[in-house]
């Protein structure tokens, strides 16, 4: 099972059109992306809240900040939780996490 940072399109939307465009030109740079919102196992919103860290399938980690019942993947909030998918859990974000450059 994997559990998904999903973002919004609204998320998508906030992306300057100019980092868009490459990135969808760019498909191992994508690929990076897309990975760097997955977490392998199914990690609730219950175990996400315990967590400060999370290691993504693309090979990074993503900081988990939580404050009260507001949790953060980075910079994005997570706005819903705890969607069960066939192969895991999805928690929708209303921000792109874009993975460290190296």
């Amino acid at each position: 099972p994997f559990t998904v940072f999903a973002p919004t399109d609204a998320a998508f939307a906030k992306i300057p059109k100019a980092t868009l465009d490459k990135l969808l030109k760019d498909k191992v740079a994508l690929k990076k992306v897309l990975l760097y919102h997955v977490v392998a196992g199914k990690v609730t919103a219950k175990d996400v809240m315990k967590m400060s860290t999370g290691k993504t399938v693309e090979g990074d980690t993503v900081k988990i900040t939580v404050k009260g019942k507001k949790v953060m993947i980075n910079n994005a909030n997570v706005t819903k939780a705890d969607i069960k998918t066939s192969n895991g859990l999805i928690h929708v974000i209303d921000t792109v996490l874009m993975p460290p450059t190296k």
